[in-house]
């Protein structure tokens, strides 16, 4: 069946326009981003059998390959990639992502890199550069792997500090398991950034470890 020999009156067009997006259920809404079906299953269907099987949270996490194996279609695995870096872009904007250009607080520390971090399944490290004011003048990824201090050279972070003429650095990283708790490696590469930055004038503000909807600061134990 196709959607259109579906009453007329329950199609999501229909009834986004006569009750608003607030009305409809989650598969109406993916549906309406979908816009056509597979071969066998019209839009609607499809967008039921994707929630039922995954639900939005497993959906999110799928990557553009595992989405085109399970639609057998590319641009509508593309579509559903899209939507969901759209949610996150969204999130940052309305929690001051975009905006924040200042580091007061791990919140804002959080609010600028939880939306990057969440779809990835390793460890990222981050140094944020601040000037005398906390204002940020810069930002780089700087290992991509689980933390350990042997692997993560200071010289490395420092020189770029350094070069930039920055005040003091915030490092940033994130776990993938969600739970934000600090690791014995995490402790000793804090500690070893701290006396490297303590001894070339360059202040390590803090360490913020970033989970799936919480963080842990070393500045702030919590």
């Amino acid at each position: 069946m196709k959607l259109q020999e579906t009453a007329f009156f329950t199609q999501p067009l229909i009834r986004l326009k006569r009750d608003g997006p607030e009305k409809l259920h989650d598969a109406e809404l993916l549906a309406l981003v979908l816009r056509t079906g597979t071969r066998d299953d019209h839009v609607l269907a499809l967008a039921h059998k994707l929630l039922k099987k995954y639900n939005f949270h497993r959906l999110a996490d799928l990557s553009l390959k595992e989405l085109q194996e399970e639609l057998g279609n590319e641009y509508k695995a593309a579509q559903i990639v899209s939507l969901f870096e759209l949610f996150r872009r969204t999130s940052k904007l309305k929690k001051g992502g975009f905006n924040a250009t200042y580091f007061n607080s791990p919140q804002d520390v959080f609010n600028r890199f939880v939306d990057r971090f969440a779809p990835l399944k390793k460890e990222v490290f981050w140094i944020v550069l601040l000037d005398t004011k906390n204002k940020i003048v810069g930002e780089k990824e700087i290992f991509v792997g689980t933390l350990d201090a042997s692997l993560i050279h200071p010289r490395e972070i420092f020189n770029w500090a350094i070069r930039e003429s920055a005040h003091s650095i915030v490092l940033v990283h994130n776990h993938p398991s969600g739970d934000p708790s600090p690791s014995v490696e995490d402790n000793e590469v804090t500690k070893v950034m701290k006396e490297v930055g303590d001894t070339l004038g360059i202040k390590v503000l803090d360490h913020v470890i970033i989970g799936d909807s919480k963080w842990y600061s070393f500045k702030g134990k919590s």
